[in-house]
């Protein structure tokens, strides 16, 4: 028995140690209490209670991550864009930490290899991979506090990604643009919805997007808020030159 111990326990230094060293090299400087790390890539289906009874999995340190993102992301742009009022920060900053970009992160990392869970990998959304970056972010400001939460955003978020220039002109939701564009001029415009299986029996959702009793897009996807995006990415460039007059 003290030999079968003294194995498992060599085995999981053995894992510590090789964790550590791949959260080190993501990090860009060393972890101290490795439990945080490992709890921010625990799914909720592996079912862990921690020594109080409470449920163990990333989705508190996800809460904590977002509103860390937000504080540094908004620091950065209240230093950077000193002429900008509060509506542009907000807008730069929801450009900054929209889902869709935090997903890019979270696969530019290749977190997701670290996740512990009873769900197949192939089984995860797209939404797992900024999931995942967010709760990251958690537990960096608990283990090392503010300001290596902030090196660490300036390093994977700020520097690589952030041009102010390039941002204003990005769109983060078409379907917002052009559900504006329409009630601006007085244009009804409406989603007809409806379930799609596709070829290999997936479920999809297609989605006819109509402006003024017209269809001017369709559009399928995984999901019905895709779909509407991608019907309105459609009608938008089919009525970019009007709607960026607005």
């Amino acid at each position: 028995m003290r030999i079968i111990k003294k194995i498992f326990r060599k085995s999981r230094s053995l894992e510590d140690g090789i964790f550590f060293g791949a959260i080190e090299q993501i990090l860009g400087f060393p972890p101290i209490n490795l439990e945080f790390y490992k709890k921010a890539f625990t799914h909720r289906s592996s079912n862990i209670i921690d020594t109080t009874g409470n449920p163990s999995n990333y989705e508190r340190l996800e809460f904590l991550g977002d509103a860390m993102l937000s504080a540094v992301i908004a620091a950065y742009l209240f230093d950077k864009a000193p002429t900008g009022d509060e509506g542009y920060l907000t807008k730069m900053r929801s450009k900054i930490v929209s889902r869709d970009h935090l997903n890019e992160l979270g696969k530019d990392l290749n977190l997701v290899q670290f996740v512990e869970s009873k769900v197949p990998v192939q089984h995860f959304g797209d939404n797992i991979h900024g999931n995942i970056f967010e709760s990251l972010v958690g537990a960096i400001y608990l283990d090392r506090g503010y300001e290596y939460c902030e090196k660490f955003i300036q390093k994977r978020v700020v520097v690589p990604y952030v041009d102010i220039t390039r941002l204003e002109g990005k769109v983060i939701s078409y379907k917002s643009l052009v559900i504006e564009w329409c009630q601006k001029e007085k244009k009804q415009f409406h989603f007809d919805i409806f379930e799609d299986n596709g070829i290999d029996g997936e479920r999809l959702f297609g989605v006819k997007l109509s402006i003024d009793e017209k269809v001017v897009a369709k559009a399928r996807a995984t999901s019905k808020k895709k779909a509407e995006e991608k019907a309105s990415q459609r009608a938008y460039f089919a009525f970019q030159e009007k709607i960026d007059k607005k």
